[in-house]
Protein backbone atom coordinates (compact mmCIF):
# COMPACT_ATOMS: atom_id res chain seq x y z
CA UNK A 1 0.00 0.00 0.00
CA UNK A 2 1.42 3.14 -1.22
CA UNK A 3 1.35 6.48 1.52
CA UNK A 4 0.35 10.05 0.48
CA UNK A 5 1.68 12.62 2.39
CA UNK A 6 -0.46 16.07 2.91
CA UNK A 7 1.18 19.45 2.35
CA UNK A 8 -1.72 22.06 3.07
CA UNK A 9 -0.45 25.41 1.61
CA UNK A 10 -3.49 27.22 4.50
CA UNK A 11 -3.67 29.17 7.23
CA UNK A 12 -6.83 27.62 8.21
CA UNK A 13 -6.56 23.59 7.68
CA UNK A 14 -7.92 21.35 10.36
CA UNK A 15 -4.68 20.00 11.76
CA UNK A 16 -1.68 21.96 10.31
CA UNK A 17 -3.29 25.09 8.93
CA UNK A 18 -0.71 27.59 9.20
CA UNK A 19 2.43 25.33 9.74
CA UNK A 20 3.51 25.54 6.23
CA UNK A 21 1.51 27.98 4.65
CA UNK A 22 4.89 29.66 3.47
CA UNK A 23 6.41 28.62 0.22
CA UNK A 24 9.60 27.48 1.52
CA UNK A 25 8.70 25.42 4.41
CA UNK A 26 5.66 23.92 2.77
CA UNK A 27 8.37 22.58 0.10
CA UNK A 28 10.96 21.62 2.69
CA UNK A 29 8.08 19.95 4.59
CA UNK A 30 7.54 17.95 1.29
CA UNK A 31 11.02 17.23 0.74
CA UNK A 32 11.31 15.95 4.39
CA UNK A 33 7.86 13.55 3.90
CA UNK A 34 9.62 12.36 0.55
CA UNK A 35 12.68 11.24 2.57
CA UNK A 36 10.02 9.38 5.03
CA UNK A 37 9.33 7.36 2.55
CA UNK A 38 5.94 9.18 1.11
CA UNK A 39 5.33 8.06 -2.23
CA UNK A 40 2.86 11.20 -3.47
CA UNK A 41 2.78 14.29 -1.85
CA UNK A 42 -0.99 15.87 -2.13
CA UNK A 43 -0.79 19.79 -2.26
CA UNK A 44 -3.57 21.93 -1.55
CA UNK A 45 -4.45 25.65 -1.39
CA UNK A 46 -7.79 25.60 0.01
CA UNK A 47 -8.73 23.96 3.31
CA UNK A 48 -11.58 21.70 3.32
CA UNK A 49 -12.53 21.47 6.88
CA UNK A 50 -15.79 21.48 7.85
CA UNK A 51 -17.13 25.22 7.47
CA UNK A 52 -14.51 26.43 5.15
CA UNK A 53 -15.38 29.35 3.45
CA UNK A 54 -14.01 28.80 -0.79
CA UNK A 55 -10.46 30.65 -1.64
CA UNK A 56 -10.57 33.04 -4.67
CA UNK A 57 -8.64 31.42 -7.60
CA UNK A 58 -5.73 34.04 -7.48
CA UNK A 59 -4.87 33.27 -4.19
CA UNK A 60 -5.44 29.43 -4.64
CA UNK A 61 -2.98 29.49 -7.44
CA UNK A 62 -0.56 31.73 -5.37
CA UNK A 63 -0.47 29.54 -2.98
CA UNK A 64 -0.10 25.89 -4.95
CA UNK A 65 2.37 26.47 -8.11
CA UNK A 66 5.44 27.57 -6.55
CA UNK A 67 5.16 24.84 -4.15
CA UNK A 68 4.21 22.48 -7.17
CA UNK A 69 6.84 23.43 -8.99
CA UNK A 70 9.45 23.27 -6.07
CA UNK A 71 8.71 19.72 -5.25
CA UNK A 72 7.34 17.63 -8.70
CA UNK A 73 11.14 16.98 -9.79
CA UNK A 74 11.31 14.96 -6.52
CA UNK A 75 8.34 13.26 -6.24
CA UNK A 76 4.70 12.24 -7.78
CA UNK A 77 2.79 15.37 -6.85
CA UNK A 78 -1.11 15.47 -6.19
CA UNK A 79 -2.97 18.37 -6.42
CA UNK A 80 -6.06 18.87 -3.98
CA UNK A 81 -8.63 20.95 -5.61
CA UNK A 82 -12.10 21.52 -6.52
CA UNK A 83 -11.40 23.97 -9.14
CA UNK A 84 -10.29 23.14 -13.27
CA UNK A 85 -8.24 26.29 -13.69
CA UNK A 86 -6.13 25.16 -10.83
CA UNK A 87 -5.88 21.47 -11.74
CA UNK A 88 -4.92 22.55 -15.75
CA UNK A 89 -2.19 24.76 -14.15
CA UNK A 90 -0.98 22.47 -11.66
CA UNK A 91 -0.57 19.69 -14.34
CA UNK A 92 1.32 22.18 -16.20
CA UNK A 93 4.02 22.79 -13.43
CA UNK A 94 4.33 19.36 -12.87
CA UNK A 95 1.36 17.65 -10.89
CA UNK A 96 0.10 13.66 -11.92
CA UNK A 97 -3.06 13.29 -9.93
CA UNK A 98 -5.85 15.70 -9.29
CA UNK A 99 -7.93 14.75 -6.26
CA UNK A 100 -10.79 16.63 -6.37
CA UNK A 101 -13.46 16.41 -3.02
CA UNK A 102 -16.63 17.28 -5.30
CA UNK A 103 -15.79 14.14 -7.33
CA UNK A 104 -16.24 16.42 -10.71
CA UNK A 105 -19.20 17.85 -9.48
CA UNK A 106 -18.03 21.28 -8.52
CA UNK A 107 -17.09 22.70 -11.51
CA UNK A 108 -18.24 21.69 -15.08
CA UNK A 109 -14.83 22.13 -16.58
CA UNK A 110 -12.32 20.27 -14.08
CA UNK A 111 -13.51 16.55 -16.28
CA UNK A 112 -12.45 18.18 -19.59
CA UNK A 113 -9.56 19.76 -18.00
CA UNK A 114 -8.13 16.16 -16.33
CA UNK A 115 -9.52 13.93 -19.83
CA UNK A 116 -7.48 16.28 -21.87
CA UNK A 117 -4.31 16.12 -19.45
CA UNK A 118 -4.50 12.32 -19.14
CA UNK A 119 -3.49 12.49 -15.33
CA UNK A 120 -4.70 10.24 -12.74
CA UNK A 121 -8.14 11.58 -10.58
CA UNK A 122 -8.84 11.00 -7.41
CA UNK A 123 -13.25 10.98 -6.57
CA UNK A 124 -14.03 11.08 -3.66
CA UNK A 125 -17.23 11.19 -1.61
CA UNK A 126 -18.73 14.24 -0.11
CA UNK A 127 -22.61 15.37 1.24
CA UNK A 128 -23.03 18.40 0.34
CA UNK A 129 -20.03 21.05 0.75
CA UNK A 130 -17.05 21.69 3.43
CA UNK A 131 -19.58 24.49 4.43
CA UNK A 132 -22.28 22.44 5.07
CA UNK A 133 -21.33 18.77 5.48
CA UNK A 134 -21.51 18.37 9.08
CA UNK A 135 -24.58 20.15 9.82
CA UNK A 136 -26.63 17.06 9.93
CA UNK A 137 -25.46 13.83 7.84
CA UNK A 138 -27.87 11.15 7.20
CA UNK A 139 -27.92 7.64 5.73
CA UNK A 140 -30.18 4.49 5.42
CA UNK A 141 -26.91 2.47 4.29
CA UNK A 142 -23.93 4.46 4.23
CA UNK A 143 -21.73 2.13 2.45
CA UNK A 144 -24.14 1.50 -0.22
CA UNK A 145 -24.89 4.72 -0.85
CA UNK A 146 -20.99 5.64 -0.59
CA UNK A 147 -20.42 2.97 -3.30
CA UNK A 148 -23.50 3.94 -5.34
CA UNK A 149 -22.32 7.68 -5.89
CA UNK A 150 -18.65 6.60 -6.92
CA UNK A 151 -20.14 4.15 -9.40
CA UNK A 152 -22.51 7.13 -11.02
CA UNK A 153 -19.28 9.44 -10.67
CA UNK A 154 -17.01 6.73 -12.39
CA UNK A 155 -19.50 6.80 -14.72
CA UNK A 156 -19.26 10.37 -15.45
CA UNK A 157 -15.91 10.61 -15.80
CA UNK A 158 -15.66 7.65 -18.53
CA UNK A 159 -18.33 9.54 -20.21
CA UNK A 160 -16.12 12.86 -20.29
CA UNK A 161 -12.55 10.67 -21.70
CA UNK A 162 -11.01 10.06 -18.10
CA UNK A 163 -9.46 6.55 -18.87
CA UNK A 164 -10.61 4.30 -15.83
CA UNK A 165 -6.46 3.45 -15.26
CA UNK A 166 -6.39 6.75 -14.58
CA UNK A 167 -9.49 7.09 -11.67
CA UNK A 168 -9.30 6.81 -7.77
CA UNK A 169 -12.30 6.40 -5.46
CA UNK A 170 -12.29 7.69 -2.10
CA UNK A 171 -15.47 6.89 0.44
CA UNK A 172 -14.42 10.61 1.90
CA UNK A 173 -13.83 10.04 5.67
CA UNK A 174 -15.05 12.84 7.56
CA UNK A 175 -16.52 14.11 4.36
CA UNK A 176 -20.31 14.57 5.57
CA UNK A 177 -20.15 11.84 7.94
CA UNK A 178 -20.75 11.11 11.72
CA UNK A 179 -18.62 9.24 13.93
CA UNK A 180 -20.40 6.05 13.27
CA UNK A 181 -20.44 6.70 9.24
CA UNK A 182 -16.64 6.81 9.27
CA UNK A 183 -16.48 3.33 11.36
CA UNK A 184 -18.77 1.56 9.29
CA UNK A 185 -16.57 2.84 5.96
CA UNK A 186 -13.19 1.95 7.20
CA UNK A 187 -14.79 -1.72 8.56
CA UNK A 188 -16.25 -2.03 5.32
CA UNK A 189 -12.79 -0.87 2.77
CA UNK A 190 -13.44 -4.46 1.19
CA UNK A 191 -16.98 -3.33 -0.39
CA UNK A 192 -14.68 -0.19 -2.53
CA UNK A 193 -11.67 -2.45 -3.32
CA UNK A 194 -14.25 -4.55 -5.10
CA UNK A 195 -15.34 -2.07 -7.45
CA UNK A 196 -12.05 -2.56 -9.18
CA UNK A 197 -10.47 0.46 -8.28
CA UNK A 198 -8.05 1.90 -6.55
CA UNK A 199 -8.71 3.20 -2.90
CA UNK A 200 -7.53 6.20 -1.04
CA UNK A 201 -8.67 6.28 2.35
CA UNK A 202 -8.15 9.54 3.84
CA UNK A 203 -8.42 9.56 7.80
CA UNK A 204 -5.52 10.89 9.19
CA UNK A 205 -5.67 12.99 12.78
CA UNK A 206 -9.60 13.48 11.74
CA UNK A 207 -11.83 13.94 14.43
CA UNK A 208 -13.75 10.91 14.95
CA UNK A 209 -10.51 9.60 15.81
CA UNK A 210 -10.22 12.00 18.72
CA UNK A 211 -13.87 10.81 19.95
CA UNK A 212 -13.64 6.87 19.41
CA UNK A 213 -9.67 7.33 21.18
CA UNK A 214 -10.93 9.51 24.36
CA UNK A 215 -11.30 13.33 22.93
CA UNK A 216 -7.55 13.25 21.68
CA UNK A 217 -6.81 16.75 20.08
CA UNK A 218 -5.26 16.80 16.56
CA UNK A 219 -1.94 16.17 17.68
CA UNK A 220 -2.41 13.31 19.59
CA UNK A 221 -3.99 11.19 17.30
CA UNK A 222 -1.66 9.61 15.00
CA UNK A 223 -2.31 6.04 16.94
CA UNK A 224 -6.06 6.29 16.05
CA UNK A 225 -4.74 7.33 12.51
CA UNK A 226 -2.54 4.11 12.01
CA UNK A 227 -5.38 1.97 13.13
CA UNK A 228 -7.25 3.26 10.33
CA UNK A 229 -4.60 2.95 7.98
CA UNK A 230 -4.07 -0.59 9.05
CA UNK A 231 -7.55 -1.20 8.89
CA UNK A 232 -7.92 0.42 5.05
CA UNK A 233 -5.00 -1.51 4.30
CA UNK A 234 -6.46 -4.98 5.34
CA UNK A 235 -9.70 -4.16 3.24
CA UNK A 236 -7.47 -3.45 -0.08
CA UNK A 237 -7.30 0.09 0.21
CA UNK A 238 -4.19 1.20 -2.25
CA UNK A 239 -3.27 3.77 -0.78
CA UNK A 240 -3.50 5.79 2.38
CA UNK A 241 -3.51 9.90 2.58
CA UNK A 242 -1.61 11.11 6.02
CA UNK A 243 0.00 14.18 7.64
CA UNK A 244 2.44 11.90 9.56
CA UNK A 245 4.45 9.63 7.05
CA UNK A 246 7.39 8.27 8.57
CA UNK A 247 5.67 6.21 11.24
CA UNK A 248 2.70 5.61 8.76
CA UNK A 249 5.48 4.11 6.60
CA UNK A 250 6.64 2.33 9.11
CA UNK A 251 3.48 0.65 10.40
CA UNK A 252 2.60 -0.27 6.84
CA UNK A 253 5.65 -2.18 5.83
CA UNK A 254 6.03 -4.09 9.15
CA UNK A 255 2.50 -5.04 8.79
CA UNK A 256 3.22 -5.84 5.17
CA UNK A 257 6.38 -8.01 6.43
CA UNK A 258 4.10 -10.16 9.09
CA UNK A 259 1.46 -10.95 6.24
CA UNK A 260 4.15 -12.01 4.16
CA UNK A 261 5.54 -14.20 6.72
CA UNK A 262 9.23 -12.02 5.63
CA UNK A 263 10.72 -8.84 5.44
CA UNK A 264 12.82 -9.91 2.32
CA UNK A 265 15.99 -9.48 4.00
CA UNK A 266 18.89 -10.89 5.66
CA UNK A 267 18.74 -13.86 7.90
CA UNK A 268 21.20 -11.78 10.47
CA UNK A 269 19.47 -11.35 13.81
CA UNK A 270 18.52 -7.74 15.15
Amino acid sequence: MKVMGIVNVTPDSFSDGGEFFDHERAIEHGLRMIQEGADVLDIGGESTRPGAEEVPLEEELRRVIPVIEGLAGAATVSIDTAKAEVARQAVASGAKIVNDVTALRGDPEMAGVCAEAGVQVVLMHMLGSPRTMQDDPRYKDVVAEVAEFLAVQVGVAEAAGIARENLWIDPGIGFGKTVDHNLELLADTRRFAEMNLPVLIGASRKSFIGRVGGDAPESERLGGTIACCLAAMDGGAAMVRVHDVAPVVQAVRVAAAIEAGSAGLDASPR
